[in-house]
């Protein structure tokens, strides 16, 4: 046995399907002496790739298969295993682990999968014969040899025409082997891509079920904010509705107040004329008084011109005072009355800024919805956030969403209430511009900032890029 304690790998391969022509021995004698090592020596042809746990075995003639073996040796590795050409190797046996008998035994290559890849002739172990022998045969013994000589020739040939073919069909049947293997092989590769084909339907299967109930609820979502922004026009409406008629009647108590105040004018004016008037009357007294007075100095007796002029004067500072009261009491009550009217004012531009600040909330609510709507990107939302942006007019100053009122009607009129100049911004860049700015160099500033689709004329932010790409997109899909 070998000296290792290892166990060469073996099979059940029968001799038929063995390959004896991949590795041929060489130099092997016809019989061995026993008692003393011998050498083995073999080439391995191009057909033969040695690998690690090849081995070398000697096997008694008429083994089956080559777990028969007697001993065996581990084949060394060429130094050059992947050369094309021919390697000569040999391997020692030692004489310890050699039999011990005096039947036929032969040289066996076999691979690391059990399989014979070459076998030598048959050879014994026994002692060599002297030459010098004088062996005496009769004439029907050397018949007798010589008819078992041609029968052993023949049956030799019979055997080489034999292992000819046997290695022939060794070579067709490997060669279908190689083949069976390799449509295996290919049969294994077809059905690891079926499998893996399978397993991406699946998953492309999960993955379209999943778009299919995002869809679903993005359509909801979509019709949910719909309904939302519906509501929010609404609301807008009714809000405009209301902050037109407060205006309207902001209109006519402003008109009214300047009635009360050209009256008030007027009043004041009349005042003023009374004042002199009672002034020069007052003068015109005096002025009596010292006539009355020099002619008392000069002639006493009119006395009853004086209590006439006395009478007279009486009733004019009567009359006077009585003028005086009414005016003063007609200015009193234009005052309690501007008074109410500018409470009134007060009033009504605190009811403004209450609809402007809710106004704002609003504004910003849609801004949010139309973000909201902008991040969805689906093509019906595309439609939708173009109507709200094109639904937006221009903010005016105050930072209106609707626009600021006092520059349409009653420009003049809120100025002066506010106190300020009116102004008109940027709704996109906040850029404040002057009132006396013409509206094409406004309306050219703020078209810079938008992005108008060649198809539809849908207007978008220069911001927005994204969303104009995408509804480019979409009339590139109809």
């Amino acid at each position: 046995m070998d000296e290792t304690s290892d166990e060469p790998p073996t099979s059940a391969v029968l001799l038929d399907n063995c390959h004896f022509s991949q590795v041929v021995f060489n130099n092997v004698e016809k019989f061995y002496v026993p008692g003393g090592d011998i050498t083995c020596y073999y080439t391995l042809t191009q057909n033969i790739v040695p690998r690690g746990k090849d081995w070398v075995g000697i096997f008694r003639v008429g083994w089956k298969t080559t777990r028969e073996y007697y001993t065996f040796m581990w084949a060394p590795l060429p130094s050059d295993a992947h050369s094309d050409a021919a390697v000569q190797q040999q391997i020692q046996f030692k004489a310890y682990y050699l039999p011990k008998d005096d039947e036929y035994y032969q040289f066996c290559y076999v691979d690391q999968d059990g399989v014979v890849r070459g076998a030598s002739v048959p050879f014994q172990f026994r002692a060599e014969i002297e030459d010098d022998i004088l062996v005496v045969t009769t004439q029907g013994e050397v018949e007798e040899i010589e008819l078992q000589n041609k029968n052993l020739h023949k049956e030799n040939e019979e055997l080489k025409a034999s292992c000819a073919s046997l290695q022939k069909q060794n070579i067709d049947l490997q060669e279908e082997l190689n083949k069976t293997q390799e449509l295996q092989n290919s049969l294994e590769s077809l059905r690891s891509n079926a499998e893996k084909l399978e397993l991406e339907l699946n998953s492309l299967k999960k993955e379209n079920k999943h778009l299919k109930e995002l869809d679903d609820s993005k359509e909801a979502e979509l019709h949910q904010l719909k309904e939302q922004i519906q509501n929010v026009t609404s609301d807008k409406e009714r809000l405009e509705t209301r902050l037109k008629a407060a205006l309207d009647h902001l209109d006519q108590l402003q008109s009214q107040v300047l009635n009360y105040e050209k009256e008030v004018e007027n009043l004041s004016h009349m005042d003023h004329d009374k004042t002199e008037q009672l002034e020069s009357l007052k003068e015109e007294n005096r002025q009596l008084r010292m006539t009355r007075t020099q002619q008392k100095e000069q002639n006493k007796e009119p006395e009853r011109c004086m209590e006439y002029l006395k009478g007279t004067e009486a009733k004019l500072s009567l009359c006077l005072s009585h003028c005086l009261q009414n005016e003063q009491q007609q200015n009193c009550d234009l005052m309690k009355e501007l008074e109410e009217q500018k409470r009134l004012f007060q009033i009504l531009q605190a009811k403004k800024n209450e609809a402007d600040e809710e106004n704002r909330k609003l504004r910003e609510e849609n801004d949010g919805l139309l973000r909201h709507l902008s991040q969805a990107r689906e093509v019906s939302s595309f439609s939708v956030v173009s109507q709200a942006q094109a639904s937006i007019p221009a903010r005016e100053a105050g930072g209106l969403l609707f626009g600021n009122p006092y520059c349409a009607a009653g420009a003049n009129l809120g100025a002066r209430a506010a106190g300020v100049a009116s102004i008109r911004k940027c709704p996109m860049c906040d850029e404040v511009f002057p009132e006396d700015i013409e509206t094409s160099q406004y309306e050219a500033h703020v078209q810079s900032h938008l992005l108008e689709c060649p198809l539809c004329s849908e207007s978008f932010e220069k911001s927005n890029k994204q969303v104009f790409d995408d509804h480019i997109f979409c009339h590139g899909l109809e």
